[in-house]
């Protein structure tokens, strides 16, 4: 079959031939009906090198996948072939105490748990960008709801699943009056969006630095959109909350810019929480945030919240916005990932 493998760090990814995958004990073979293209893998290609993981190539990329199971190892109950599915990306062992506690997401066992001392699917193990996918323990499968599309549902594990959890985080805070600003209206930036419109009564300020990216924003429930290429973004947003700032900001670019927006466009006792992975930092002082001011990273969510987003888009609640590629035009994708062009989320399909 064909695949979009990484071979070696710090290299683009290649389209290869790799041998189907068969399922063992324990496991579910899935064909892929679409895998995200995400910016982390721009990262795993371009940043990562020797020794920062236990885990390197090659491997298949592909960390945000669903589709239908195809093939059943020995000992899996409670699914069938032909039936649709969505993958948790972060493969938790099931036995710490915070898989326990449902946040697999944060296992202290994880690089034993998902084997070969890697992360999961796409994350030095075989991901989704090919054919068909070994998901190495049943348990990473959650069932996706009539009436959903395969396709659809595969950004919604990691580009829907992340600004719901960090949506989640925030709900004491977004009552009705209250104001969230999204940073970024991106793959995860337009879902943030539509949730905080679905869970909550909070005003929406969207920020982007491209105009397509605030009528996107506009079209998924945002109230107010504030263009960020000028120097005034963080009084356009305290202009639009009548001077009091922001309840919850939530930044999907993580740029030192951006959050230096967060923290201007916040308040005291608010919430900023850094969702984008661009390395960006903030001083941490006494006079340089507001007080008592939560600022926080975060990484994923769990399977019980997957489950819920994906009985969100069933019922029509969310909708993802995505652009496909072919498999064989997965470069392209990534290309678009990288100058900023993807409308929405760019989803390969084999």
């Amino acid at each position: 079959m064909r695949a979009v493998q990484l071979l070696a760090w710090q290299t683009q990814a290649q389209v290869v031939d790799v041998e189907v995958p068969v399922a063992g004990p324990g496991q579910v073979v899935i064909k892929v009906a679409g895998a995200g293209a995400c910016h982390s893998d721009l990262h795993i290609m371009h940043m990562m090198s020797d020794g920062m993981f236990p885990w390197g190539p090659p491997f298949t990329l592909g960390h945000e996948n669903a589709g239908w199971v195809h093939e059943i190892g020995a000992g899996v109950e409670g699914l069938s072939v032909g039936e649709p599915v969505a993958v948790h990306g972060p493969w938790g062992c099931g036995a710490c105490s915070r898989c326990m506690a449902g946040i697999d997401q944060y296992c202290t066992d994880q690089l034993s748990a998902a084997g070969d001392g890697a992360f999961g699917g796409g994350l030095g193990l075989d991901g989704g960008m090919a054919q068909y996918m070994l998901v190495h323990d049943a348990r990473h499968l959650v069932k996706i709801p009539g009436g959903l599309d395969p396709v659809a549902a595969a950004p919604l594990t990691d580009a829907g699943l992340t600004p719901y959890h960090a949506v989640k985080l925030s709900l004491p805070k977004l009552v009705p009056g209250s104001t969230a600003l999204v940073i970024g209206v991106g793959g995860l930036g337009h879902m943030a969006v539509q949730f905080l419109r679905a869970l909550t009564g909070a005003n929406i300020i969207a920020a982007d630095t491209r105009q397509e990216a605030l009528d996107l924003a506009v079209g998924c429930g945002a109230t107010s959109t504030v263009l960020t290429s000028g120097d005034d973004a963080a009084a356009q947003v305290k202009e639009a909350t009548g001077g009091r700032g922001c309840e919850v900001v939530l930044d999907f670019v993580g740029v030192d810019a951006t959050m230096a927006l967060g923290v201007a466009s916040g308040r005291q006792l608010g919430d900023l929480t850094v969702v984008g992975g661009a390395g960006g930092t903030y001083p941490m002082g006494l006079y340089t945030v507001p007080y008592e001011m939560n600022m926080r990273s975060m990484y994923w969510g769990s399977r019980s919240e997957l489950a819920e987003v994906l009985a969100l888009a069933a019922r029509g609640d969310i909708t993802v916005t995505y652009t496909e590629y072919q498999l064989e035009n997965a470069l392209q994708a990534y290309h678009d990932l990288e100058a900023g062009q993807v409308k929405g989320r760019a989803v390969i399909v084999p």
